[in-house]
């Protein structure tokens, strides 16, 4: 190091060729992947390359190049390692809806579903909160599919009427 920082290219090649045998086995001791480990060899030997003005002459080499490494592991891992946690099948976790506004949401609707008169309610509850067929709806409130129909197209009417807005 200390040639090369004197100005002598051939130590100066013949130390990054050096340093590059050590980095590889300290990061594959690390790393899972080859690639990964052969990308951070050259991650830290861009970064000697770069600092190399400022290594202290007085200290020992390995522990100045050993620090940058280290430095340029934990960059590494904490840019790798967030993007492994939640594995892909997971993914819908990080999406799912928010509880509280679930709650809000069924807090409201009740609001709204009490506003009719219960034979509407319950049809309109079966088909469009708990989303049965008009036949199944039909059959759990002993009426006729038109009669389910006719019930929840009244009664969405209805509701509809109470909160809309009118242009005048």
């Amino acid at each position: 190091m200390l040639a090369s920082l004197a100005g002598e290219a051939a130590a100066y090649s013949e130390l990054l060729a050096e340093l590059a045998a050590h980095l590889r086995i300290y990061y594959r001791r690390r790393l899972e992947s080859a690639a990964d480990a052969e990308d951070l060899v050259q991650e830290t030997l861009i970064a000697l390359h770069t600092r190399r003005e400022t290594y202290d002459r007085s200290s020992p080499l390995t522990a100045w190049v050993y620090a940058i490494a280290r430095y340029k592991l934990i960059d590494h891992l904490r840019r790798t390692r967030r993007s492994r946690e939640i594995a892909l099948d997971d993914a819908g976790a990080l999406f799912s809806a928010d509880e509280t506004l679930a709650a809000a949401a069924r807090i409201d609707a009740e609001r709204l579903l009490a506003e009719l008169p219960p034979r509407q309610r319950d049809v309109l509850r079966k088909v469009k909160i708990e989303e049965l067929s008009t036949a199944e709806a039909a059959r759990a409130m002993a009426m006729s599919e038109v009669a389910i129909k006719t019930s929840v197209h009244r009664s969405l009417k209805k509701l509809g009427a109470k909160f809309l807005v009118r242009k005048t």
